[in-house]
């Protein structure tokens, strides 16, 4: 590199309770370029994010700036040496107006009082060097996303920062606004500064970057030039060798008969606005569906646009070809749709509440809290399925914050079994959890289709998709590609489809 080193880590490690998050990262930033950062979910991205500005203090290695090693206690240290952050979500004040979010804690002022007339002069001046004309006077809220977003960034550079980190800043653009967007941070880079660019975006990586470095599993996989890495390349680097789950147990015949013995559930043109483009998908029953791409492709959002979580903007669902609505979850669960969130822990189990209690914790909202299972029904419930999936577990009536993830997993799958859906989507089934957890469920899975249940499976482990899977719908980029089946279904035809090439 011909720009100057800005910020470099040596050995960066830092671990949290069961976690080992970074393990000995060594990172290099200059002057004058763009540098993204690239990996899967848990790959470590986040956690150097937070060491390098004071969110989290790093437990072994050193951060140099400029060649002096530094350590931060809090965010405003990591401000004060010149590195500032722009996040997914705009971390400013919308109630305020553009001049106040730019200079919000340091205002500037006169004989004792606020001097409105600077605040307001430096921030045309801020918006000025990113070409930008905006009232300065006007509410934020006032003003789009992706204008919150400049004006994010303006605030950056009127404090004359060096290093500015992008974590996720195009997730809730559309493709003008990302085009707006790499036209300011061009604009910044051509002035020196120095660009920390965190995306799951292919075609915006290779758009915008100088260099790449993957990581995987919280440790550098490597740094890059991004000329010299093709697409297929670093998709093969992001997800490396990764155990394969169980074999399918379905036969085709087994699948075959039970597709035809019920209704499918079809997704004609559902999108949403910022999440996912509209996406044809048929899920029958009797047949697994997976869903492949990376990170931020659209699996999530597809998945949650079927189970009403999130409501579409565009398209039709229909089940056994009668248009239905799905305004909610409880709307989904009512029309047999269940759903094994990607984060069990936030948006799956209930951590205090005992195994009993969060096996039938779906059944009884579906029944409603008037009308109440009664404890002897809850414990034959969840005692069969305790048994059906080899939980592991004292007893049913242990706090399920005590089990293990592949344990806690399997109790997720039993409580939406309990309420005997036709669709079964699961998000990450297998994440975190032991490689024999990942066969016992994975198995269990397969038998569940072979019985006529319709899954649709979410894995960035693309071996145990294939192994698995009937059809396979590829995503990149928040857009459905293609979809596999029969002979297509080929690991190297998938990793080209993600990285962008032709099956």
């Amino acid at each position: 590199m011909t720009g100057t080193l800005v910020l470099e880590t040596q050995g960066l490690t830092k671990s949290f309770p069961g976690v080992h998050a970074l393990k000995g990262v060594d990172f290099r930033l200059y002057a004058g370029e763009v540098h993204t950062l690239m990996g899967q979910n848990g790959a470590g991205k986040s956690t150097l994010i937070n060491v390098l500005t004071g969110v989290h203090a790093h437990d072994a290695g050193d951060i140099r700036i400029d060649g002096r090693s530094v350590r931060f206690a809090a965010p405003l240290e990591a401000e004060g040496a010149g590195i500032r952050t722009l996040y997914q979500e705009v971390n400013l004040c919308p109630n305020l107006s553009v001049a106040e979010n730019i200079f919000a804690g340091r205002q500037p002022r006169r004989r004792g009082a606020i001097d409105w007339k600077a605040i307001n002069a430096g921030a045309r001046k801020a918006l000025d060097q990113l070409n930008l004309s905006l009232d300065v006077t006007q509410s934020l809220d006032t003003y789009p996303i992706a204008v919150q977003q400049m004006v994010a960034i303006a605030r950056a550079v009127s404090v004359e920062a060096r290093v500015l980190i992008l974590d996720e800043p195009t997730s809730s653009l559309d493709d003008s606004e990302v085009a707006k967007l790499f036209e300011v941070i061009r604009r910044l880079k051509a002035s020196g500064m120095a660009i920390l660019f965190v995306t799951h975006f292919l075609e915006q990586t290779y758009a915008i970057s100088d260099r790449i470095t993957v990581m995987r599993n919280g440790e550098r996989e490597g740094e890059y030039l991004a000329k010299d890495l093709p697409v297929d390349e670093l998709v093969h680097k992001m997800v490396g060798n990764v155990p394969v789950a169980g074999e399918r147990t379905t036969s085709k015949a087994q699948a075959d008969a039970a597709a035809a013995s019920a209704g499918a559930f079809d997704m004609r043109g559902v999108g949403r606005r910022g999440a996912v483009q509209p996406i044809d998908l048929t899920l029958e029953p009797g047949r697994i569906v997976g869903l492949a791409g990376l990170l931020g492709s659209g699996r999530t959002e597809t998945a949650r646009l079927l189970f009403g979580a999130d409501r579409a903007d565009t398209g039709t669902i229909t089940a056994g070809g009668k248009p239905i609505k799905l305004g909610s979850p409880r709307h989904a669960v009512r029309h047999g749709i269940a759903y094994c969130p990607e984060d069990r822990k936030k948006e799956g189990i209930v951590g205090a509440l005992s195994v009993r209690e969060n096996i039938i914790l779906a059944l009884q909202a579906r029944r409603g809290w008037w009308r109440p299972l009664g404890r002897a029904k809850e414990r034959r419930i969840a005692e069969h399925y305790v048994k059906a999936l080899g939980i592991r577990a004292r007893d049913i009536e242990q706090p399920i914050e005590l089990l293990s993830g592949g344990n806690q997993q399997k109790a997720l799958l039993a409580r939406w079994l309990a309420t005997d859906p036709k669709m079964l989507i699961l998000d990450e089934p297998t994440r975190g959890i032991d490689v024999a957890a990942k066969f016992e469920i994975m198995d269990y899975v397969g038998k569940l289709c072979a019985k006529g249940l319709g899954i649709l499976l979410i894995s960035s482990e693309i071996p145990e998709v294939l192994r698995i899977s009937d059809r396979i719908a590829v995503l990149r980029d928040r857009r459905k590609v293609a979809e596999l089946s029969g002979d297509a279904l080929d690991e190297q035809a998938v990793y080209r489809l993600i990285a962008g090439g032709q099956s």
